[in-house]
């Protein structure tokens, strides 16, 4: 088991990032490893939601089935991970106000994933902590682009 914890700064009120990060199906417009996202029930938001998110990190591809567990409007979305790699992950939002009086978000991206014994297990999961962090950093990165 590892857990990965990458943060950045979103020049924008909770609010105003809320509205675009809680649009589950547009996470594969910031994410570069998700390639595509399939609804399995028909809410696509909210606690309770569940999807299918193609995964692809260089030639490795996966189908990660997951689970909306946390769901709190501008502030947190927890994920459930079901598939070959599972473990929980949470999106938090903290507002914060610059020293120029203007509305900003820290955006918080944590996960805590098992990997199969193929994958390399433990060893496999201290890997895949350092090549996660970098994607999901320029994740965060194309995500702040946004606004």
């Amino acid at each position: 088991m590892v857990t990965i914890q990458v943060s950045t700064v979103v020049p924008a009120a909770p609010s105003v990032v809320w509205e675009d990060l809680r649009r589950i199906d547009r996470h594969v417009e910031w994410m570069s490893d998700a390639e595509s996202i399939r609804f399995l029930t028909d809410d696509t938001e909210g606690a309770g939601t569940r999807f299918e998110c193609v995964t692809r990190l260089g030639p490795l591809r996966l189908i990660d089935r997951m689970e909306v567990t946390d769901w709190r409007d501008r502030v947190a979305m927890g994920i459930r991970h079901h598939g070959v790699v599972s473990g929980d992950g949470q999106f938090r939002l903290t507002p914060f106000t610059t020293p120029a009086g203007e509305a900003h978000t820290r955006f918080e991206w944590n996960e805590t994933l098992r990997f199969p014994w193929w994958m390399g297990g433990a060893i496999g999961a201290v890997v895949a902590r350092g090549v996660l962090s970098a994607v999901w950093a320029r994740n965060l990165h194309r995500f702040v682009a946004r606004f």
